[in-house]
């Protein structure tokens, strides 16, 4: 759902004459995506989006309110795409046992130069 709006911050002689700012509205319920896409976007901590789950995009960039509509479509589109898909699933991995090892000697390493610091006697 398209709706006007005004432009804010231009003050010219044109500013109460033409309104070429668009807000595009998509419920993302009532929307046709994929339920698993749904909850990704839903769960996206996106300003644009709001409690009742409804994706605000304004666009005041361009001159003509049908270039606004087309850039105010790819913003949607891209915010999509970026939650179409799926997160690869993190596949826990073991350090080797050379790494081990070098940690194990690095902290032994680090020990005897502290058990040096102790106090002189003399």
């Amino acid at each position: 759902m398209y709706e006007k709006a005004s432009v804010i911050g231009v003050l010219c002689k044109t500013f109460n004459k033409v309104s070429t700012a668009i807000h595009l509205r998509y419920d993302i319920h009532a929307g046709s995506l994929p339920e698993d896409v749904k909850e990704r976007l839903l769960a996206l901590g996106d300003a644009r989006i709001t409690r009742e789950g409804v994706v605000v995009i304004k666009a005041q960039e361009h001159r003509s309110q049908e270039m606004n509509r087309a850039d105010a479509l790819t913003r949607l589109q891209a915010l999509v795409d970026s939650v179409a898909q799926a997160p690869k699933a993190r596949r826990p991995t073991k350090p080797t046992r050379a790494s081990q090892r070098r940690r194990v000697e690095g902290k032994a390493r680090h020990g005897a130069i502290k058990a040096l610091r102790g106090r002189v006697d003399a």
